[in-house]
């Protein structure tokens, strides 16, 4: 087995011990795609690299690997941390499930393409203050497409109406204008301002969505949207999502 010292950008999102000083730590890279590293005598009093791996960390790690299963932490460059994340419950809540839906998306070392830029635009957001609910959502629909599920938004999915009023049909894949509500009586019956807003944050470029704003009412309707369309089409069943459940967020 070849193994290549080669450095990687990344963002540490999982960490474990193993053995008596050793730290196991999953990292979401920028062109490796989802790793593991293996942090020989990290949890030493005298090793710094320990540090270099709490969560939420982000920088340059020189690692020994060899494309599949495990590789090895060397050493680090310019590592720092979304402080505003790690000491927030709720920030860190909402971070471990974006991250968590992320990680559920690929194998590792699958490239992530623009997914990358995607969580570090979410973790960016939701340091800075950034409303972790509504950024959350953006981040849910934008990966729908790495699940497999990428639902018609552009347009009705039966006559190709851009136009009027719109509902979305999770059995139909897509969104129905108001002259096809009646192919599908289960569809969501949202109001079509929070129809839209699916629209928008699954359409539009997700640096371009940063500080959309909407009132609590819609964002809670969307949010339950959201929840419905991956419980039935992709049905994940995370620790992060329950945990979120359990601190009252997603009510």
């Amino acid at each position: 087995m070849v193994r290549e010292l080669e450095e990687v950008n990344g963002i540490v999102f999982k960490r474990q011990k193993y053995h008596e000083a050793d730290l196991l730590a999953k990292i979401m890279t920028e062109k490796n795609g989802i790793i593991t590293l293996l942090a020989r005598g990290a949890l030493k009093a005298k090793s710094k690299l320990g540090a270099s791996l709490l969560n939420f960390s982000y920088g340059t790690y020189v690692i020994y690997s060899s494309g599949h299963g495990l590789s090895t932490l060397r050493t680090f460059k310019n590592v720092k941390q979304f402080d505003g994340i790690y000491d927030d419950l709720i920030k860190n809540a909402y971070a471990s499930f974006v991250l968590d839906l992320i990680d559920h998306a690929f194998i590792e070392y699958q490239n992530l393409g623009k997914y990358y830029n995607l969580a570090n635009f979410a973790l960016q957001k939701i340091n800075s203050g950034t409303d972790p609910e509504m950024i959350t959502q953006i981040v849910q629909m934008q990966l729908l497409a790495a699940y497999g599920v990428e639902p018609e938004l552009r347009s009705c999915v039966i006559c190709g109406e851009k136009q009027g009023e719109f509902d979305y049909s999770i059995r139909k894949g897509g969104i129905l204008c108001s002259k096809h509500f009646y192919a599908d009586p289960s569809r969501l019956h949202l109001k079509p301002k929070e129809t839209a807003v699916l629209r928008t944050i699954f359409l539009l470029p997700f640096n371009r969505l940063g500080d959309i704003k909407i009132n609590s009412a819609t964002k809670k309707a969307t949010r339950r949207a959201i929840d419905r369309i991956y419980q039935e089409t992709i049905d994940l069943n995370l620790k992060t999502k329950k945990f979120l459940d359990e601190l009252k967020l997603t009510d």
